[in-house]
């Protein structure tokens, strides 16, 4: 482009023996670097940076990804420590607490327990799409024993759950016995709250096998009752037909447009979204059609127009 001035799409894919698709890929990816910008003399054009300036920005990207890494990092660390001293102290007469458990079966013993002694309420965020009929088998005599003695059982999953027959199984059982279950596109993080009393999370939650930190205290768990009231309120009815919106979208398309606008890849968006990677771009490449968009760069432009990113 920067020889060759006049060729387009075809003359480039040609020269270089590539398909117009990859070479639209290629392009994408310029133009993400900011090593290709919209040409003044030729409008819907891409005219690329002089080589000197495109590597002076390829160096300020990279460190300024660095800096936010490095700032992330600092951010966590003090969060954290804030956290861990917090729990050690005492607060408004009761004793903040951190356990940590380690291994699946540490988890499940626990989880029995706490499920033995709630008396009121039992509310979980479950990400990860589908769940498995082992984990959904290990759920059933703990969710039972929770409904049977009148305890309010309230469970989040995946939109993603409705194309898989046994997650929905369950979810109807579940509904049948008693309990409440939703769906959203996304979903922060994996939790279970008993009697707004205690709460487990993982500890890595990348793998949720690996161990779960048990929490106890009022300060921690207002926020995390806060939170999931927030995403119960705007999850839908697993019973219900999921709605598009004005501008056509289901929630969980643009949810995968808001994923993929913040800089997440095709595999992390897709994992957030507890679907396939084919699935995921399956669905970006029908958006893209129903824009007329003949690349993900254009599709950007179009969907910007259309308030699809709003």
């Amino acid at each position: 482009m920067l020889t060759q001035q006049d060729w387009g799409v075809g003359e480039i894919a040609r020269h270089l023996h590539r398909s117009e698709d990859d070479v639209r890929c290629a392009l994408d990816r310029l133009a993400e670097l900011n090593l290709l910008r919209r040409s003044a003399q030729a409008p819907g054009g891409l005219r690329p940076v002089s080589p000197d300036l495109g590597f002076q920005l390829l160096l300020q990207r990279q460190q300024a990804q660095l800096l936010r890494q490095q700032q992330e990092f600092a951010e966590n660390q003090a969060a954290i420590s804030k956290l861990l001293d917090e729990y050690s102290e005492l607060r408004t007469g009761e004793r903040h607490g951190v356990e940590y458990l380690q291994g699946i079966e540490a988890i499940q013993l626990r989880l029995e327990e706490l499920a033995h002694r709630s008396k009121s309420e039992c509310l979980s965020l479950m990400p990860g799409g589908a769940q498995s009929a082992a984990s959904l088998d290990a759920s059933r005599p703990l969710d039972s024993c929770l409904m049977g003695r009148g305890v309010s059982v309230l469970t989040v999953y995946l939109d993603s759950v409705r194309n898989d027959n046994t997650t929905v199984d369950y979810a109807r059982w579940l509904h049948a016995s008693g309990g409440e279950v939703r769906t959203a596109p996304a979903l922060p993080l994996r939790m279970v709250l008993f009697d707004r009393e205690v709460a487990l999370l993982p500890v890595d939650p990348e793998n949720t096998r690996k161990g779960a930190v048990q929490l106890t205290g009022p300060g921690v768990m207002t926020a995390l009752v806060a939170l999931f009231e927030e995403v119960w309120a705007r999850a839908a009815p697993i019973a219900s037909t999921p709605d598009r919106d004005q501008a056509g979208l289901t929630a969980q398309e643009r949810e995968l447009l808001r994923q993929l606008a913040q800089g997440a890849t095709d595999e992390i968006a897709a994992k957030k979204l507890g679907i396939g990677l084919r699935t995921a771009r399956r669905m970006m490449s029908d958006m893209m059609a129903r824009l007329g968009a003949r690349s993900r760069f254009e599709a950007g432009i179009l969907a910007a127009r259309a308030g699809w990113t709003d």
